[in-house]
């Protein structure tokens, strides 16, 4: 799959597309109803199909301080829009140029002149340039007059309510495992690389591989029964592996510091400085401050028990 940038021109063979347009972070399953969409359409008449994200998100460009909210990194959104069936990903970096533009100049001069859009698919509710003014009716009104076709897909709903990205981080700040799992339709996943800590898990038996939570949203601190996916490449193969993990900042050591710890069950091998991926399927319990080293190995033990339980049920 392409991965485009729009600061650069778009390859002439993917001119004319079927531009699937919104932020889709998270891609839960009203977003992929919309990209699903983008690419029925692309097929039937022998367009490409390309899904657009932004980056940065609006609102950090708006709200630089707002507390980190992503749901998935760009790479992650490349690997989930390669799997639906897309040809491209189209990264529109969002800067002031971009914020200043007015809807109608949207539709003329970037899915026109600068993508070639052949049509564009959003969500019934999906707006874009300033003040809001790209909506779905201009990008019909508009986009005809350019031979721009525009379709929108009504919202996905969940229990009766529509399902969002509000909702999923909702969910996860309260540790719901099961209610994210289910409108992402997948666990929520964080990747990142292995770093070095200070070791304390692997001197009393339990040790974990270390991921910052960098620009992801905090889910609930706590204890999780996770899974964890090993490197592709290399030694591992893309091995599996159960385990548990805390989600936090470990108040039993000082300083604190923010870490996703997962200790993997049946496994012993070197993961400093690869890439994995651990998904978050149950919430234990809460993070706690223990009086002692053996105190703590415990109740890690012990959870380690219900991480098994709960996963051997999923």
């Amino acid at each position: 799959m392409h991965r485009l940038d729009s600061r650069l021109p778009v390859p002439d063979q993917l001119k004319g597309a079927v531009i699937a347009l919104g932020n889709f972070d998270g891609f839960h399953a009203g977003h992929q109803a919309v990209v699903g969409e983008a690419i029925r359409w692309a097929r039937s008449e022998g367009r490409p199909a390309i899904v657009a994200t932004f980056d940065p998100h609006p609102k950090r460009f708006f709200v630089p301080d707002a507390p980190w909210f992503r749901l998935t990194t760009l790479d992650q959104r490349a690997d989930l829009f390669a799997a639906a069936g897309a040809d491209a990903m189209l990264v529109i970096h969002f800067d002031a140029g971009v914020a200043a533009m007015t809807g109608p100049e949207w539709i003329e001069q970037v899915l026109h002149h600068q993508f070639g859009a052949g049509g564009v698919v959003t969500g019934e509710d999906f707006t874009f340039g300033k003040g809001r003014s790209g909506t779905v009716t201009a990008l019909r009104e508009i986009g005809a007059r350019f031979g721009i076709g525009a379709k929108a897909v009504r919202e996905v709903l969940d229990e009766g309510a529509p399902i969002s990205s509000t909702r999923i981080r909702a969910a996860l700040e309260a540790g719901d495992c099961a209610t994210a799992t289910r409108l992402l339709t997948r666990p929520y996943t964080v990747r990142g690389v292995v770093q070095h800590g200070d070791q304390v898990g692997r001197k009393i038996g339990f040790p974990t591989a270390n991921l910052s939570l960098w620009h992801y949203m905090r889910p609930r601190y706590g204890i999780y029964a996770v899974r964890g996916r090993l490197p592709a490449n290399g030694e591992f193969g893309g091995l599996v592996r159960d385990g548990a993990a805390n989600v936090g900042i470990r108040p039993t050591f000082d300083p604190p510091v923010e870490w996703l710890e997962p200790y993997f069950f049946d496994f012993s091998g070197d993961l400093y400085g690869q890439e994995i991926e651990v998904e978050l399927h149950a919430f234990i319990r809460p993070e706690a401050k223990f009086d002692s080293l053996p105190e703590l190995e415990a109740q890690i033990a012990a959870d380690c028990v219900a991480a098994r339980e709960l996963l051997a049920r999923d």
